[in-house]
């Protein structure tokens, strides 16, 4: 069995993890659950797996049986876990990743901005305690999986479906609402990876990720728009080999081989059907029409803590596009400027790294009607 604590529970990845879980109940046994806001579900949660331990932002209105309550830092540091999948959002899942490397578990990660914000320091902390550290987001995963048994890759491509705005006008692009943008073609996610996917600065962020998690340099890892969703990232070797990981577009997959690897298990995803015709297509991106990868890969590029002020910066942005404060084509435009205005520090502790995240996110709650009047002249 392999014992699992798993960081954000109640979200998108949590809820899929699970039922990777109740698939695979002879193999995986969830240890801890950690939730947010949504205690209704934290509880049903806890009634079905009975974990030892749960964490809560409100452990009052938790129903929690015999579940002890602790810390996510405390849970991620417990000697009867031995993998912490961490699924949280934002900053949240910083600190217990670095308790759960240091205690020398895997860490399954799923939140983006653990290695955007900090990759150095992740890194450093996996090697040095001897830790696993696995990807759950289906374009790193892929990547791994191409990387099994091989060696000195040259380039990687990260593929993108392009969101539901891609072949849109820039004018359709200035009129698009939060309910549009939060309706992806392909995949279920949350609000803020989903406003992420339509800009594009998932990708972006997943260059940084990338970097770190590979260990390669920026200028070889690319972004190919991939319509049909199925083939997931690519892999070029130095002798100009190239391996594809194809699937169904299902998270339950790449989170399974992350519990799972190097096993493969039954899953509850069906196969890909070759019955009828398929036609991939790839093509590069228009950044000009989407100048968020731009601005993440100079924010990565830039190193320091330049990537913390771009987490901080776009979270800060896309909450005021859900808001209706900010239009769509202002989200980017808002990160690069407080990008811009940043003061750079080495990102060699959390309170520097969070300090910038801090800083960014109200420079652009600050800052933003400049930059929309900015846009509006530019219009």
């Amino acid at each position: 069995m392999t014992r699992v604590a798993l960081l954000g529970s109640t979200g998108s990845i949590g809820t899929q993890t699970l039922q990777v879980a109740r698939h695979l109940h002879k193999r995986i046994e969830v240890v801890a659950v950690a939730g947010g806001s949504n205690t209704e579900l934290l509880s049903q949660q806890i009634a079905e797996f009975q974990p030892r331990m749960f964490c809560s932002l409100y452990p009052e209105r938790v129903i929690a049986g015999g579940a002890v309550q602790a810390t996510m830092e405390e849970i991620a540091s417990d000697e009867g876990i031995d993998t912490v999948v961490v699924a949280t959002t934002g900053r949240a899942g910083l600190a217990p990743t670095l308790a759960a490397l240091a205690h020398g578990k895997c860490v399954a990660l799923a939140n983006k901005e653990v290695l955007v914000m900090a990759g150095d320091m992740v890194k450093a902390a996996a090697k040095r305690c001897g830790a696993g550290l696995v990807p759950i987001d289906s374009e790193h995963s892929a990547i791994w999986q191409c990387l099994q048994g091989e060696s000195s890759p040259r380039r990687l491509f990260l593929t993108a479906s392009g969101g539901p705005f891609y072949d849109c006008a820039e004018e359709q692009i200035r009129m698009v609402t939060p309910e549009q943008a939060l309706a992806h073609p392909v995949w279920s996610m949350g609000s803020k990876i989903t406003i992420d996917s339509a800009t594009l600065m998932n990708k972006g962020l997943e260059i940084i990720e990338a970097h770190w998690l590979f260990e390669m340099p920026y200028e070889d890892i690319e972004v190919l728009i991939h319509r049909q969703c199925i083939v997931h990232s690519m892999v070029e070797f130095g002798d100009g080999t190239i391996k594809a990981h194809l699937s169904q577009p299902d998270m339950a997959l790449a989170i399974q081989y992350a519990l799972t690897h190097p096993s493969r298990h039954e899953g509850q995803t069906p196969p890909l059907s070759w019955d009828t015709p398929r036609t991939f297509s790839f093509e590069p991106v228009n950044t000009t029409r989407f100048p968020c990868l731009d601005v993440a890969r100079k924010a990565g590029l830039a190193g320091r803590t330049y990537p913390s002020a771009l987490c901080g910066a776009d979270e800060a942005a896309v909450d005021l596009f859900l808001s209706g404060v900010i239009g769509f084509a202002d989200i980017a435009p808002s990160v690069d400027s407080a990008l811009s205005a940043h003061d750079p520090t080495d990102a060699t502790s959390v309170d520097a790294i969070l300090a910038a995240e801090e800083w960014a996110q109200e420079y652009v709650r600050s800052n933003y009607r400049n930059v929309c009047s900015r846009s509006e002249t530019r219009k």
